[in-house]
């Protein structure tokens, strides 16, 4: 590193030349989920602006940003400002105060709000700072609610495999990435995880009912062998992200919500992603008939233009738990619930109500899938899939196994061809190797991403796909 990085007294000369940031970056700033080779090569890209689905780096390169940030910027970039004036006018009244027994504006009229977007029945409102906090929170409740009831023994969560759900220690045990877990473990113990919903590779001639039945009667085993008087609740994304985009098989919802009333067990949606428009609705238990008794959100509710997440539940269970024996949900966060954050959070619901965010998703849906639909005919596009704004591409060199086969293992291809292929296309999205190890691309846009951004997105990523099928043979 040179002398610059090192000294005290480079942020105070006002050099923000690219070179300079990124240098700066690779001394001091820990990036997540960064192999260590970004801290010794070339150093990383550092944005500096955005509009709408659009981003620019310090170079002044453009990208299209396909992810929305981490599945999260979904008003685009555009609002910042409006955003940030309610921001400034709530610091300016009042920057901090806490809920620990007390209420503030802010985060009583954003409380109210999300109840009244929220499924039927879902009316008791939890701040956060993000969604690996609000899955932790979600975690303590039902456990708590479980011992009011004097079931001291529920204390096992099952969730699917391949499923994210945050990095701390609660959220990192429901988490069914190996990957990701393996290197902490022991991790809480009880945790179980189940079939996910993917379909691609299942058997030649199952039905969608056969595949519904199959997950079900495996979820339903796995708690009969556990002792269903042993099992807390079950996390399942409307959705699942991780894993490319997998959407539930028809009745499987109703199927879960059945199987969860019939043992007493809780049912969690986690809509870290799937919340606040991404897939057309408020939440996407709305769209998958989900009906659970606790949502657990983050992300969309910003537009993450401020660190914010929640939970929301029933009167029904916070109010048993705060008849139990403790008199009150144990559990508190200093940051949850902080006054800018919440209005940011009403700022950009009233901005997706006014600029009708949801419904250019929905207006949009089957077109964005129909132009992704034409990637088909690409050499190593083996299936397409996802709804509203998240779909996913897996990527295969035996179409008529669905498996990479090619000599160039799916990780060294994801790893240092297809991602930096796509980088240097100037597209944003998430490149990953699944739990069956094959290639997977992701794309979570903006929700006001437009026809045109579809457009160039899907000929961009064309062109890549391409010339990396012509460099694979």
């Amino acid at each position: 590193m040179t002398d610059t990085i090192e000294s005290p007294h480079v942020l105070a000369t006002g050099d923000d030349s690219a070179g300079d940031l990124g240098r700066m970056a690779q001394r001091h700033l820990v990036m997540s989920f960064t192999p260590g080779s970004a801290y010794t090569g070339a150093p990383p890209p550092v944005m500096v602006r955005g509009k709408g689905s659009r981003l620019w780096d310090a170079e002044g390169r453009e990208y299209l940003d396909a992810l929305a940030g981490l599945f999260c910027v979904n008003v685009g970039y555009s609002f910042g400002g409006e955003i940030g004036d309610a921001v400034r006018d709530q610091m300016a009244e009042l920057p901090y105060y806490t809920n620990w027994g007390v209420a503030h504006p802010p985060a009583v009229k954003l409380a109210a709000k999300i109840a009244e977007l929220a499924p039927p029945g879902l009316d008791r409102v939890y701040f956060t700072s993000g969604g690996g906090e609000s899955n932790e929170a979600a975690i303590k409740l039902i456990r708590q609610y479980h011992q009011a009831r004097g079931e001291h023994g529920r204390i096992k969560f099952i969730s699917r495999r391949a499923a994210y759900h945050g990095t701390s220690f609660g959220a990192l045990s429901l988490n069914g990435m190996t990957n990701l877990r393996k290197q902490f473990e022991p991790l809480m113990y009880g945790s179980r995880h189940i079939t996910n919903s993917k379909r691609y590779k299942r058997p030649a001639g199952e039905t969608e009912q056969q595949f519904t039945e199959t997950l079900l009667r495996e979820i339903e085993t796995l708690i009969v062998q556990e002792g269903p008087d042993t099992v807390a609740g079950i996390f399942l994304e409307p959705m699942q992200n991780a894993g490319g985009s997998l959407v539930p098989p028809a009745g499987f919802h109703d199927g879960v919500r059945e199987i969860c009333d019939r043992y007493g067990i809780v049912l969690v949606a986690d809509e870290v992603i799937c919340g606040f428009g991404r897939l057309g609705e408020w939440f996407g238990s709305t769209r998958f008939n989900v009906r659970p008794d606790v949502i657990t959100f983050a992300k969309g509710v910003s537009s993450a233009h401020a660190p914010l997440g929640g939970m929301i539940t029933t009167s029904a269970i916070l109010d048993t738990v705060n008849d139990g024996p403790d008199g009150m949900y144990l559990h508190g966060l200093t940051f949850g619930g902080h006054p800018a954050a919440c209005a940011a959070g009403l700022a950009n619901i009233a901005v997706m109500e006014r600029e009708d965010v949801l419904g250019n998703v929905t207006r949009n849906e089957a077109y964005f899938r129909a132009q992704l639909d034409t990637l088909l005919d690409q050499r190593l596009v083996g299936d397409v899939r996802g709804v509203g704004y998240h779909y996913s591409l897996e990527l295969v060199t035996d179409e008529e196994r669905c498996t990479w086969a090619a000599t160039t293992t799916a990780g060294d291809f994801v790893h240092t061809m297809l991602a930096p292929a796509l980088f240097d296309a100037g597209i944003l999205c998430r490149t990953a190797v699944d739990h069956e190890g094959t290639p997977l691309i992701q794309f979570s846009p903006p929700l006001v991403f437009s026809r045109a951004d579809i457009d160039d997105l899907v000929s961009r990523v064309a062109n890549v796909l391409d010339a990396l099928a012509d460099r694979l043979t």
